[in-house]
């Protein structure tokens, strides 16, 4: 019951954090505190945000690689989901009120400027896993080919990464500094698979040493 109350709290405050830059947004639109271009300031806040929540997420796995902890995967879908729901708000600002439907006019966007590709591949990236993210879907799908479909998070990750860098104006570091957040969860689940391997290899030596001539 104290586990289950902990779960419930741990949630409740996942939710609250997450839901926090949406609710100053809203709050600084009403204010008109956004600056000379409210517009390009709304985009780069979701934006922004969803970058973070999605390398949070990524994280969850690397915590429990690291120390051993639990807990932290039961945000792991929590935070995606949040991530998800960031990128349609930013894509939708851009859609809807930067464009306002003018699709011609958004293709050619997205052919002179690769950033936009980068971050509308990351968002296709993350739909199926939207999609698939409840355990009924895990269920249907099997765990197996679920974890496979699921490693697209990285993929997204790498591009949304990308995104950020091209739109960084020269002397920013911040982007630089989410590309090393994205390098060093990668390579804590690359170390993690060599380790796997080597253990399997060290154990069918072992079990082929331990039979009998």
């Amino acid at each position: 019951m104290r586990r289950l109350s902990a779960r419930i709290a741990l949630k409740s405050g996942v939710w609250a954090a997450c839901l926090t830059p949406l609710a100053l947004v809203v709050y600084w639109t009403v204010a008109d505190d956004l600056g000379i271009n409210p517009i390009e300031a709304v985009t780069r806040w979701l934006g922004v945000w969803t970058l973070r929540l999605l390398l949070l997420s990524l994280t969850m796995t690397p915590l429990r690689l690291l120390f051993g902890l639990s807990w932290p995967i039961t945000l792991r879908r929590l935070l995606g989901l949040f991530a998800f729901f960031y990128a349609t708000l930013h894509f939708g600002v851009w859609i809807v009120v930067d464009h306002f439907f003018d699709w011609p006019t958004m293709g050619a966007d997205i052919a002179k400027r690769p950033y936009i590709m980068a971050g509308l591949g990351a968002l296709v990236m993350l739909v199926p896993l939207a999609a698939t993210s409840t355990a009924g879907m895990v269920k249907r799908l099997g765990a197996p080919a679920w974890r496979r479909l699921h490693r697209l998070a990285y993929l997204a990750a790498v591009l949304a990464v990308l995104h950020f860098l091209w739109l960084a104006k020269v002397g920013r570091v911040t982007p630089f500094l989410y590309a090393a957040w994205l390098a060093l969860v990668l390579g804590i689940r690359l170390w993690a698979a060599a380790r796997r391997i080597v253990a399997r290899r060290r154990r069918r030596r072992a079990e082929a040493d331990a039979v009998p001539a």
